[in-house]
């Protein structure tokens, strides 16, 4: 499991951890019953604290994504497909209204912007 953390990047390094695990859940690189490192591997694969990691994993067993059992590790739990597509449409919600802020910035009108969405839609099929 590769995770890539940025320190640069400005987001807090539990929040890199739990989303590109949440990431490779929701395209399939993770499947259910798939374990994940343990909280004390992964703090010393990406040098951190396992403090870090501990919470990163409780934020993902809280939202659904992980199950933990006491001396057993960590594992992906059987997806709710519903709640994948929830997940999903907030990311995608959240790059549109950066692309929308960006967007007012530099005084592209509403009709351009749709019209690059449907041409950008169409070429990604």
């Amino acid at each position: 499991m590769d995770i890539i953390i940025t320190n640069s990047s400005g987001e807090p390094i539990y929040l890199q951890i739990t989303s590109q695990i949440k990431d490779m859940i929701m395209n399939g690189e993770l499947k259910e019953g798939d374990a994940l490192p343990s909280m004390r591997n992964l703090a010393a694969q990406l040098r951190i604290s396992v403090i870090t990691t501990k919470r990163a994993y409780e934020d993902l067993e809280r939202e659904g994504f992980i199950e933990s059992y006491s001396g057993k590790g960590s594992f992906v739990k059987a997806q709710n497909t519903e709640l994948l597509r929830e997940e999903n449409l907030r990311q995608i919600e959240g790059l549109l209204v950066q692309a929308c802020e960006k967007a007012n910035r530099n005084q592209v009108s509403l009709e351009e912007l749709v019209e690059m969405l449907g041409l950008l839609y169409d070429s990604s099929k």
